[in-house]
């Protein structure tokens, strides 16, 4: 297996590269450079400028409006976006949803649904996650009933990312409580403005809201919202799954998150020199950064099996594993080189507002909410004990 960049994928690269150093405007990459909270008006921006250039969907087919780029390109475009510390596109809609409908939903809500996405005009959210059901996803307890042309939808859903904007949430919901737990699921699309459901924030201890819970409430959802067959929803969700946990990797990510770590130890002083002389903080930086190299290798071997149609199995939870285990070390990291100047909570700054001013080096207010917004990592997406299980049972066979 070849794991060298081709001659057209590097000028692909240099494709990429030049169009973010001429497009991506300069205070939305410091914004994202420094760890400070985006606004949804600078997500729909960036959403805008991507979909003007035709790569806002770059694993979609043309015919849905992709750039329908293989995965090696996809590969390389991520890693050019963190590289230029570009805003991660909200993936619930364009890299989670479209997917499942391209693969088991009807032409109709193909044709309803995808253009309304690219366009920026219907915002999505997950309804995964209850109170009593995250890691055992297969325990949801949300209830749709069919009642004539309708589903009754009633229940809750807990830890929904950016729930407070989205217009529309696919949800599993449980459609026969009489069979095996797997086998009664089913999957919906519900329109938040539908009367009955009801939105809250949490607040983290970041002090963000950027998750909430969704309450149903009597929920009327028309059937043609069903995607696919009815009790076959536990299908569909781990198709979807699998392509959320190889993203979760972010190799990318980890690339941009390292170098600020080296930058951030060059700069700050301990005991009279650049805490990145310090022996033992040099060893866990050398240590996280070959942990680096190695899962961007295996990323390497998964994207080009993925070119040659072949789809992800236990790779991606290994991945999905590995991934997040360096992505908390980095943000660890950055924190401990930061040091007492993480402490102050500077939720001015965190905001972007146009006067606040940080306390500290750079990074010092964004280095604690960072580490501990990034806890979750491990969890969402699967958690990673049962990623361990499920990479354990494909090597022995079970």
């Amino acid at each position: 297996m070849d794991l060298n960049y081709t001659d057209e994928q590097q000028a692909f690269r240099a494709e990429v590269r030049d169009w973010l150093a001429e497009t991506l405007p300069r205070e939305m990459s410091e914004k994202v450079r420094l760890g400070k909270r985006l606004t949804k008006q600078d997500s729909e921006s960036w959403h805008a400028m991507l979909n003007a250039r035709g790569w806002l969907a770059p694993n979609w087919p043309k015919e849905y409006g992709g750039a329908e780029w293989d995965a090696v390109q996809r590969q390389i475009f991520e890693d050019e976006c963190c590289r230029a510390h570009a805003p991660r596109i909200v993936p619930f809609g364009l890299s989670m949803l479209a997917p499942v409908l391209m693969a088991f939903g009807s032409e109709e809500q193909c044709q309803r649904f995808l253009p309304r996405i690219l366009s920026g005009e219907d915002w999505w959210c997950q309804g995964y996650s209850e109170p009593g059901a995250g890691s055992d996803l297969a325990a949801v307890k949300t209830r749709a009933v069919r009642d004539g042309d309708n589903y009754v939808v009633n229940g809750q859903k807990t830890w929904t990312t950016l729930g407070q904007h989205a217009d529309w949430i696919f949800c599993l919901v449980r459609t026969d409580p009489d069979v095996k737990k797997q086998e009664g699921i089913s999957f919906l699309l519900i329109d938040m403005k539908t009367p009955g459901v009801t939105v809250r924030p949490i607040v983290l201890v970041d002090g963000g809201a950027e998750v909430n819970e969704v309450f149903f409430d009597d929920v009327r959802v028309p059937a043609e919202n069903l995607v696919g067959e009815e009790n076959k929803g536990w299908t569909y969700a781990k198709y979807l799954l699998t392509h959320e946990r190889t993203n979760i990797a972010g190799v990318g990510f980890s690339n941009a998150a390292l170098q600020t770590v080296k930058d951030v130890a060059a700069k700050v002083h301990a005991g009279g020199k650049p805490l990145a002389q310090n022996p033992h903080f040099a060893a866990r930086v050398a240590q996280v950064e070959i942990d680096l190299m190695a899962m961007a290798t295996t990323n390497l071997r998964v994207v080009s099996a993925a070119a040659k149609g072949q789809a992800p199995g236990a790779e991606s939870s290994m991945l999905k594993v590995k991934g997040t285990v360096i992505r908390q070390e980095l943000t660890s990291l950055l924190r401990r080189a930061v040091g007492p100047d993480a402490l102050p909570f500077q939720a001015d700054y965190l905001e972007g507002g146009d006067n606040a001013e940080m306390m500290g080096p750079e990074h010092a207010a964004t280095s604690a909410p960072g580490y501990f917004n990034n806890r979750k990592l491990s969890i969402f997406g699967g958690s990673n004990e049962v990623q361990r299980t499920i990479i354990t049972k494909a090597i022995m066979g079970l």
